[in-house]
């Protein structure tokens, strides 16, 4: 009987062995997150997180397929083909999983394209939302981020110059002390590329203990990334926001304190870089000693510790002198409803002659996940567009869409409101990295307290909101254009 048994064994090994060798001759199957295939239609995620057991439902929820604002960039424009290329986290009909979906908007025809879902992330979770880079040669790159270390993160590679019709998966590495390490995990993704550099990204990388701790890295050819490097491990962890302008990288960041978990986030921070990341300054020239491990640093342009406040950043961007703007949202505490706010948004901006940072507030929300982002228009013009106006789901995350502009670099503001009336909160709009003036900012929207449909959107500079059909046929389509409610500006 036991010879019986081994035969049988060492047959079962050498058919194994045959299946892997014949396996091998063979190219690698696709996996099977790759789809290649048409949407047919802009369908945004839903999702919520950390129901409240009140009115509101959720500690946030919504229609968040251009979440969250440490993901950069959804949209892309590119002056060789005059097109707006832009990303979305999307789904099905059933909001049954998270697909990573891309399309382009043509500025010469005012069409958009049928949609590609270029993979299925196997979630809901819009924190694994994608973001996108165009390098020298046309190619359109995908980043499929993760929320933590349970699933992996992808990189897509478009099969043709500007052409949105196929990717292919990119077997990235990355340098793990001399070893090259499959480049298979990364949250919160911010990238940015420059001929003859390649790419910088920045992100997050959670420690043993869970701590968000906020780094870069960089890539020649964006399969091979070098050693990462941490810039902030202070206490919990941090978020960061970025951008890059010229050759300057401008990063923006938070901390939690330690014991309070992750609800709890303050404090503002401001680093940049003009040399790809080799050093790092502070706005007025400081060379702090890197990684960052102390809440009092050289870095910190905003105390709100002391005054008990969170900080919720939104965006940061820099003028046409290289310049910081920075955009948060302050409040009491982590839950919705009006016993955490006022809801204030601050812009932040260095005073030239003295070198030191100011602050104002421009107005206040109902949320602490209301969104928006932040222009430089020249000659001291500024804009802000986000959800600033009540929504039909006050105190959760989003509203009513206004532009805020000031001539006077902040000091002054005038608001015209973009969305009236609506059934659903607008939030999370998100500026594309230069920006053309006829698809100048972009976003989602969904009822923020019950599972819903989420419909896409964008806006012109003089604030025309147009609305991305949710169903099409044919590889192009106009697209609607919304009344305009506000003409007072």
């Amino acid at each position: 009987m036991r010879k019986a048994i081994q035969i049988f064994i060492l047959t079962a090994v050498v058919g194994s062995s045959v299946l892997v060798a014949r396996a091998q001759d063979k190219k690698p199957a696709k996996p099977k997150e790759l789809l290649n295939k048409k949407a047919n239609g802009f369908k945004g995620i839903w999702y919520m997180i950390q129901p409240t057991g009140n009115e509101y439902a959720y500690k946030y929820s919504g229609g968040l397929g251009t979440y969250p604002a440490n993901h950069r960039p959804f949209a892309i424009y590119a002056e060789e083909v005059n097109k707006t290329f832009f990303c979305y986290g999307g789904t099905n009909d059933k909001n049954s999983t998270l697909l990573h979906t891309i399309s382009s908007y043509d500025h010469a025809t005012k069409m958009v394209a049928n949609p590609t879902i270029v993979l299925d992330k196997k979630t809901v979770d819009a924190h694994d939302n994608p973001v996108i880079s165009i390098d020298s040669l046309g190619y359109i790159w995908m980043f499929s981020t993760s929320h933590g270390v349970e699933r992996p993160s992808y990189i897509s590679k478009s099969v043709k110059p500007y052409d949105i019709g196929k990717f292919e998966l990119v077997n990235a590495t990355e340098d793990v002390k001399g070893v090259e390490t499959p480049f298979t995990n990364f949250s919160y993704f911010q990238v940015y590329y420059e001929k003859g550099k390649g790419f910088l990204a920045l992100f997050s990388r959670y420690d043993e203990n869970a701590r968000r701790v906020i780094g870069f890295n960089t890539s020649k050819d964006g399969q091979k990334w070098d050693k990462w490097k941490v810039i902030g491990n202070i206490e919990g962890g941090h978020y960061q926001v970025s951008a890059k302008v010229g050759g300057k990288i401008a990063v923006a960041f938070d901390y939690h304190p330690d014991g309070k978990g992750l609800d709890y986030r303050t404090n503002l921070y401001y680093l940049e870089s003009s040399d790809w990341g080799k050093s790092w300054q502070t706005m007025d020239g400081q060379n702090p000693e890197l990684p960052l491990t102390k809440k009092e640093n050289i870095a910190l342009v905003k105390d709100f510790t002391s005054q008990k406040l969170n900080n919720y950043l939104l965006d940061v961007n820099l003028d046409e002198e290289g310049k910081p703007l920075i955009l948060s949202v302050s409040s009491k505490g982590p839950q919705p409803g009006p016993q955490n706010g006022p809801r204030d948004w601050h812009f932040f901006y260095t005073d030239k002659k003295t070198k030191t940072w100011k602050s104002t507030v421009i107005t206040s929300s109902d949320s602490n996940y209301d969104m928006g982002s932040i222009y430089a228009e020249g000659k001291n013009q500024l804009r802000v567009i986000g959800p600033t106006a009540t929504g039909p789901q006050a105190y959760n995350p989003g509203g009513d869409v206004v532009s805020w502009v000031s001539k006077n670099y902040g000091k002054t503001w005038k608001a015209k409101q973009l969305t009236k009336n609506s059934d659903k909160n607008h939030s999370y709009v998100r500026k594309p990295n230069f920006a053309k003036d006829d698809f100048y900012g972009f976003w989602a929207d969904g009822n923020g307290r019950k599972p819903s449909e989420s419909n896409l959107y964008f806006t012109n500079k003089k604030g025309e909101v147009f609305k991305l059909p949710r169903t099409m046929n044919g590889d192009q389509v106009l697209v609607e254009k919304r009344k305009i409610i506000d003409r007072n500006f």
